[in-house]
């Protein structure tokens, strides 16, 4: 039993050390060393995760899907961490995915999930996040009635937070990050509501230099940039587009992913048709329409500038946050974004322009023609 035993913790410690090496752990360390604070707590071992999650207990278990599970755990310093356990077999290049995380490792903002570390001695590594309690805007968003949903004014501050973080990460950080898959599940909610951007599994890094990056279509069908569908250049206006979409999805309560019209419109084509005709409150969520006011209109014309097909028609984040944040605090000293929207009355039935219904229409086509997500 004794030498079973050890043969036992032998070969579980050769397996660690070849998925080290395999997952370029080393590599990690050198990108890190600079900065040893960073270097201290980025590499973490299984066995302080497994002693954290009572060994993956499933009673830890806080979400699971298709891509893998969630564990709730508790670090030795008492710090309560997400530990993400995927389920992917097939990993993109692991020096991608090693920079990425040297990346992320240092990005500290507000309204972004921190990312703690990583452990690479499993076949695939394991992501440790900071823990955050209230679920996310999803769930919250989409309550069972009678059973009130998010405040009006609760709505327009997390997405003001949520442009917020989308701007730093396209702008402040040393190499701009596409999210790739901006939605109401990724957006967490903590103790008082404010929102972090989590996720970033599809997260790719676009070098100053270079207008796009051809990669594998990511994202979620209903929140997915139809340029970047058919062309495989991703930009940062595909992360704008699918901000578009989550604005839509705040002022009426409908799922992006599952919604369509008794003429089988999406949501984007049904809201910005809605949009033009002038009769968009009859798709608005009642609550926005009794808690709301002019602000409501200004939202919704800033989502379809958002979803135009053309990348280089839509506003980027910063303009976007800077319009959301003038709209919450109009008596403080912001200065508007001048953002091309569309000038079209939302409640009140008036002329539209003709261009609208074109460019609409042909959104709705391709739409319509990626119901499914690759």
């Amino acid at each position: 039993m004794f030498v079973t035993r050890r043969l036992k913790h032998r070969r579980a410690k050769v397996l660690k050390q070849k998925f080290f090496r395999q997952n370029r752990g080393h590599l990690l360390q050198q990108l890190v060393s600079q900065k040893a604070d960073i270097a201290e707590r980025m590499i973490i071992l299984l066995a302080e995760l497994e002693k954290a999650t009572n060994n993956f207990d499933k009673d830890r278990e806080i979400a699971g899907g298709g891509h893998g599970m969630v564990y709730k755990g508790i670090m030795s310093d008492q710090h309560v961490v997400a530990i993400k356990k995927s389920k992917v077999t097939i990993r993109r290049e692991i020096n991608e995915f090693i920079n990425e995380v040297a990346l992320l490792s240092q990005i500290n903002h507000r309204n972004v999930v921190k990312l703690f570390g990583c452990c690479l001695e499993t076949e695939v590594p394991l992501l440790v996040y900071e823990f955050i309690s209230n679920g996310t805007l999803y769930h919250h968003l989409h309550v069972e009635e009678p059973k009130a949903s998010l405040p009006w004014e609760d709505r327009l501050r997390i997405a003001m937070e949520t442009a917020r973080a989308l701007a730093y990460l396209h702008l402040a950080v040393s190499v701009p990050i596409v999210h790739r898959d901006i939605k109401s599940q990724n957006i967490l909610l903590d103790g008082t509501l404010i929102a972090k951007v989590s996720d970033f599994g599809a997260s790719r890094c676009i070098p100053v230099d270079q207008t796009g990056d051809d990669t594998a279509i990511q994202g979620t069908f209903g929140y997915l940039d139809p340029m970047y569908f058919y062309s495989g250049q991703l930009t940062e206006q595909s992360d704008v587009y699918s901000f578009g979409v989550l604005l839509m999805e705040l002022l009426t309560r409908k799922k992006p992913c599952s919604y369509r019209s008794s003429e089988e419109k999406s949501l984007v084509a049904c809201f910005t048709a809605l949009l033009a005709e002038g009769d968009l409150a009859s798709l608005l969520d009642h609550q926005v329409v009794v808690e709301g006011d002019k602000k409501v209109e200004e939202v919704a014309m800033l989502a379809a500038a958002c979803v135009r097909m053309e990348g280089a028609q839509r506003p980027t984040m910063r303009q976007v946050e800077m319009a959301l944040e003038s709209l919450r605090e109009p008596h403080e000293s912001i200065v508007p974004c001048n953002i091309d929207v569309p000038s079209y009355a939302v409640i009140e039935g008036i002329e539209t322009k003709g261009e609208a219904s074109t460019q609409y229409s042909l959104e709705e086509e391709y739409l319509l023609s990626s119901r499914y997500p690759r």
